[in-house]
């Protein structure tokens, strides 16, 4: 009976609601492939009739990690290049400073000689493999008497930790990120690894940190954590990782003023949420601290010790090296002073301003003007200035359309922006730092009709002149044959030019729109072609050593602001704002 009652009850279990991602209504559906367009498809071709990306994902990071084993066959940063060698040698020298010396002295340790110069979280990372390293063999990191050493088998320990962090790091990150981003357009599972692959095999990141030698994939992994954070949703957790991105490399701050205006705008629009906002405030507060508190626990332990943070000095107390304004305010004795010494003393490291505004030639605004306007004659305090207002009116734009439109599919278009203007107009920019912009730009193959020809066009046109730029670095230390490998194999593998046109003519587009992009873009591979032919066959003139470089460098930022412009466009297009001010517009004239 209790049997028949049940089957006879009305009532019915409430269906479960089935998610579904929200997609953009002027997405268009990807068109069928019939056959492959691009040697990268041909490629993964076999794949797609893959069930799961479990299938596919292990040959894919199998794949990558071997062309990043075989990069590290070649030399390196400051190889047979006495007297202080290299990036190869900075980052094993952190491994013994923070490994043989108390932690006060991290900062403090012989400047001259490859002084630590970034943040505590590289300091940490440094003091990890340096041990490891110490168990196999303490000699690799023996501070004075170690320097400079080329032992193969220390070279083997070094590019396999290069490759372990960036499995722990980036490669995950990258990876979560590709399955959220594709995700958000309905990309389905076989473009998506399509564009996995291009994005793990970016030429520039392979060249700098498994051939040039550094660990930049763990600063740029954590970023990319934190933009996959935001396409979740999850606003704590990108405070955390970006936070983390901040604590390994300063240079995260390229992105910095992005992740406040998303973050502000998620906040605010369409309502104001508090309590999200103080989580976000909790977490970037309480991640901060966790950062430093290794620093500031080892400080106070090494100060109660009786360790000097400067034992060269015998005792003799120096002033602060910036913000000397606090000195007639600090006790000298007082137990908190050395933490704030420390600090102050990391600061100082992490953040150079006294370097001036450029130190070598970089393809940015003020290397690019320097050739007209010689600007080491104007005083620093004015080009810092300068160099303010200017980054500051490159990335206000980005800034403030996600501030008012914080939506997802915008993140990669508002990040290149903002790390472009950085890298165009900064203080301070490095070659290596080319790497922040390419980055989210890359990202965009994953994105919205990201394989299609316009936009992997554009984000070949980045990575390839990306190269270029870096070509005088890498020459320096004899790597231009890894250099013309990987990135031709990148081109090859997406249509690019040189060794393609595919990429610039698609029916059903604006043919005006087509041939003015290839000829624009085509100016520059051209160009790219020569100056290598050039500067190969022809020495520069006695009085100009440097032409072929200012030549690269100007070059280089012509296109660089190129790349800007499309991103700054693309993102004004994908927010809506520019169509909707045009609509009304409209409206308004046909009222009138």
């Amino acid at each position: 009976m209790a049997s028949a009652s049940a089957m006879a009850s009305p009532h019915k279990p409430r269906r479960k609601t089935k998610k579904t991602a929200h997609f953009d209504v002027d997405v268009k559906r990807e068109p069928l492939v019939r056959s492959p367009t691009f040697p990268l498809e041909g490629l993964l071709w076999p794949a797609r009739t893959a069930h799961s990306q479990w299938e596919v994902l292990p040959l894919i990071l199998m794949a990558a990690g071997l062309f990043r084993w075989a990069a590290g066959l070649w030399g390196y940063s400051g190889l047979n290049k006495p007297p202080m060698f290299g990036d190869y040698e900075a980052q094993r020298h952190w491994m013994e400073i923070t490994t043989r010396l108390p932690i006060s002295q991290w900062y403090f340790h012989d400047l001259q000689w490859w002084g630590l110069d970034y943040p505590p979280l590289t300091a940490y990372h440094s003091w990890l493999l340096g041990h490891i390293g110490s168990w196999i063999d303490p000699s690799w990191f023996a501070l004075h008497t170690s320097r400079g050493l080329e032992d193969p088998t220390l070279k083997i320990f070094m590019r396999a930790t290069v490759i372990v962090s960036e499995y722990l790091i980036y490669i995950p990150a990258v990876v979560i990120f590709v399955r959220r981003y594709t995700r958000l357009f309905g990309i389905a599972q076989w473009p998506a690894s399509i564009a996995l692959v291009a994005i793990l095999m970016q030429p520039s990141t392979i060249l700098i940190d498994h051939i040039h030698f550094q660990y930049n994939t763990v600063m740029l992994g954590f970023v990319v954590a934190s933009m996959s954070s935001l396409l979740a949703g999850r606003y704590m957790w990108a405070s955390v990782f970006f936070v983390a991105a901040l604590g390994f490399k300063q240079m995260a701050l390229y992105y910095a003023p992005v992740v406040f205006a998303y973050l502000l705008g998620s906040c605010v629009f369409p309502r104001i949420n508090l309590a999200r906002f103080l989580g976000i405030a909790a977490a970037t507060v309480a991640s901060f601290a966790v950062l430093l508190l290794p620093l500031i626990l080892g400080t106070l332990l090494d100060a109660s010790r009786g360790i000097s943070s400067r034992p060269d000095l015998q005792g003799a107390q120096q002033p602060l090296p910036i913000f000397a304004f606090l000195s007639p305010y600090l006790d000298t004795n007082a137990t908190y002073y050395p933490v704030v010494e420390q600090l102050v003393q990391m600061v100082h490291r992490v953040f150079p301003f006294a370097r001036g505004l450029f130190e070598d030639k970089v393809a940015n605004f003020w290397c690019t003007a320097n050739v007209i306007i010689k600007l080491r004659g104007y005083p620093t305090e004015l080009l810092q200035k300068a160099s303010l207002v200017a980054t500051l009116a490159a990335i206000s734009p980005a800034c403030v359309i996600v501030l008012v439109r914080p939506r997802k599919e915008l993140l990669p278009y508002a990040f290149s922006v903002t790390a472009w203007g950085f890298f165009l107009f900064s203080y301070q920019v490095h070659e290596k730092s080319v790497l922040l912009p390419l980055l989210p730009m890359t990202l965009l193959l994953a994105g919205k009709q990201g394989l299609r020809k316009e936009v992997r066009s554009w984000v070949g046109l980045a990575n390839m002149v990306g190269a270029w730029t870096m070509f005088p670095l890498l020459q320096r230390v004899d790597l231009g044959v890894p250099y013309a490998v990987f990135t031709l194999l990148w081109a090859y593998l997406l249509g690019l030019p040189p060794t393609s046109t595919s990429a610039y003519f698609q029916k059903g587009q604006n043919a005006a729109v087509q041939w003015g992009t290839f000829l624009v873009h085509g100016s520059f591979y051209l160009v790219m072609a020569m100056w290598h032919v050039v500067e190969r066959v022809m020495m520069p003139p006695v009085d100009k050593p440097d032409l072929w470089v200012v030549a690269n460098v100007g070059v280089g930022f012509a296109g660089f602001v190129l790349c800007y412009l499309w991103c700054l466009w693309k993102l004004m297009e994908e927010s809506g704002l520019f169509s909707r001010w045009l609509h009304k517009t409209d409206t308004e004239k046909k009222k009138n």
